[in-house]
């Protein structure tokens, strides 16, 4: 799994070097949705990372944000997201990733999440613990919901949508210390997995914004289930990840009801 490993942490250095050294200047940017957006540098990045990757493991299968969906049947695939917090990229707002996780016969068994502006990697093999730059990294010891600091965020489909998690994000926002909204899910698990966040919850993710991240939180200590605490997947349409400790907290108030605003 190492050079799996190395390879993936060598794709996303290449095109958090292009998502670095280009943020300040101006995108071209295209809309997929209202607030869905995409720019040019996304494609680029993209681009320099499944270059490299296919060159390492030609007949590797890929599945990542920008249409990318190659299938040759090998039992490998690599999910990635170019950029995850294009959003925040296209605005010159410094809180964005690179992410890029490996499935193996339905199963992530690696992922990588880089930070370009902080240069922070995180890094997880399946069962060998989660790392930050090298060094093992831990979920937090908070055991109290009102003593913890939380992220989430909020689907494109807000404006149109009664499925909006604005109720979730009203009941939570006087049981915590306080919520985050990143604009990164990649990034909100793996604080989450180092102890930055104590809990995360979102929904109307896709594959390629979870795959690595949740590897890198369980790897951490964290616990992921979906809002009722069954069993997850990465294509599931909700997300909770905690430190395990303050889970069943989180689930419950997951599950109450209240009026839509």
């Amino acid at each position: 799994m190492d050079r799996y490993l190395e390879a993936a942490k060598d794709a996303a250095q290449k095109a958090g070097r292009i998502l670095r050294e280009n943020i300040d200047k101006s995108s071209t940017i295209f809309f997929k949705g209202t607030v869905d957006l995409v720019t040019n540098f996304d494609n680029q990045s993209q681009e320099a990372i499944f270059k490299h990757l296919s060159s390492c493991f030609p007949g590797h299968d890929f599945l990542a944000e920008e249409g990318l969906n190659k299938e040759e049947g090998a039992g490998f695939r690599w999910i990635f997201d170019p950029l995850d917090g294009t959003t925040n990229y296209a605005h010159n707002f410094p809180i964005f990733c690179v992410s890029i996780a490996l499935e193996r016969k339905g199963e992530i068994v690696l992922g990588v999440v880089y930070d370009p502006m902080r240069k922070e990697m995180f890094s997880a093999i399946k069962g060998e613990g989660a790392f930050l730059n090298g060094k093992e990294i831990k979920v937090s010891s908070v055991d109290d919901l009102d003593k913890s600091l939380i992220a989430t965020g909020f689907p494109y489909d807000i404006r149109v949508s009664e499925v909006n998690n604005i109720v979730h994000f009203n009941n939570f926002l006087t049981r915590v210390q306080g919520i985050r909204r990143c604009g990164s899910a990649a990034m909100d698990l793996c604080y989450v997995a180092c102890g930055r966040f104590d809990g995360f919850w979102e929904l109307k993710l896709q594959p390629w914004d979870m795959a690595a991240g949740v590897l890198v939180a369980q790897e951490g200590g964290g616990r992921i289930s979906d809002f009722k605490n069954h069993e997850f997947s990465i294509f599931d349409s909700e997300i909770l990840a905690t430190n395990g400790l303050i889970h069943q907290q989180m689930v419950d108030v997951l599950q109450m009801e209240n009026v839509k605003v």
